[in-house]
């Protein structure tokens, strides 16, 4: 029964976020249909979809995904699509998207963790590893998801016009291919106060003349790696320590985020519960 409780809290709990964040992105989406600004109703399809990873994923792997764990995502997600692309928090707020990367590093770690302490506790899998070991494939695993979010914003931009990876104003390069002797050499200049970008917008001549050199992402790249790994480490390390001691050493914080597989005992409990609830639904309905 105590279980049963606790479930019952969680889902209440993400309930409500739950269903305030789709109140939310689904009176968007209507208002995006009545502006017929179909790249918004995308992003609100896109979102609504996404909302629906958390719980697909806890009934398909039959584990428990800690609540803390299951609202921050769907924040992450509303955050991401609806602040981020509609509401353009992206370019109104500066560290908004490192903001986002350094919290997708501290996410992903907690998944990777999840995996190999699933696998650890398998009853059917002889597999272990030291809490070192896995604190440091939770930190490659996060880094990975963060290079392969990279290379979709590259290819976006690439391929399909996107501007995923923004660009940046800089005052100062070091380039070898700024030398016209043919020798290679480095070339280094400061201060730069005018770049002029000549081109066609639209089949018409453009001249866009900017306050210094325009990098094309890779600041924006580097940057958004860079707050990822800081996520990821933090994020190991509190799972190291928990994973060492089970529960000393930061073990409230790395419990709140580590999904966990549910024992036989909790399926039937929570299975019997369900056949229960189904009982009482027809009950009322055959009355």
């Amino acid at each position: 029964m105590r279980i049963l409780k606790e479930a019952e809290k969680k889902n209440r709990t993400t309930a409500i976020v739950y269903f305030v964040l789709r109140l939310l992105v689904v009176a968007i989406l209507v208002r995006a249909v009545i502006l017929n600004r179909w790249d918004q109703v995308f992003y609100c399809a896109l979102t609504l979809v996404e909302f629906m990873i958390p719980s697909f994923v806890e009934k398909q792997l039959k584990i428990e995904l800690p609540s803390t764990l299951e609202i921050i995502v769907l924040l992450f997600i509303f955050a991401s699509e609806i602040l981020g692309e509609i509401g353009e928090f992206y370019h109104k707020i500066q560290v908004w998207d490192l903001m986002l990367h350094t919290t997708n590093g501290f996410l992903m770690a907690a998944i990777g963790v999840a995996l190999i302490d699933v696998l650890n506790n398998h009853p059917k899998i002889n597999f272990s590893m030291s809490p070192f070991f896995v604190a440091f494939v939770a930190f490659c695993f996060s880094m990975t998801i963060g290079v392969l979010w990279e290379f979709g914003e590259f290819s976006a931009d690439r391929y399909f016009g996107a501007d995923m990876q923004k660009d940046t104003i800089v005052r100062t390069i070091n380039s070898d291919a700024l030398d016209n002797t043919g020798e290679a050499s480095l070339i280094s200049i400061d201060s730069i106060t005018k770049t002029v970008v000549t081109g066609n917008v639209k089949g018409e001549p453009t001249e866009v003349v900017l306050d210094g050199y325009l990098d094309i992402g890779l600041n924006d790249t580097i940057e958004d790696m860079f707050v990822n790994l800081i996520g990821a480490f933090v994020f190991s390390v509190i799972a190291a320590l928990y994973i060492k001691g089970r529960g000393k050493g930061g073990g409230y914080v790395a419990g709140a985020f580590i999904p966990r597989m549910l024992t036989q005992q909790e399926l039937e409990e929570l299975s019997s519960k369900k056949s229960a609830d189904k009982e009482k639904v027809h009950a009322h309905f055959k009355s």
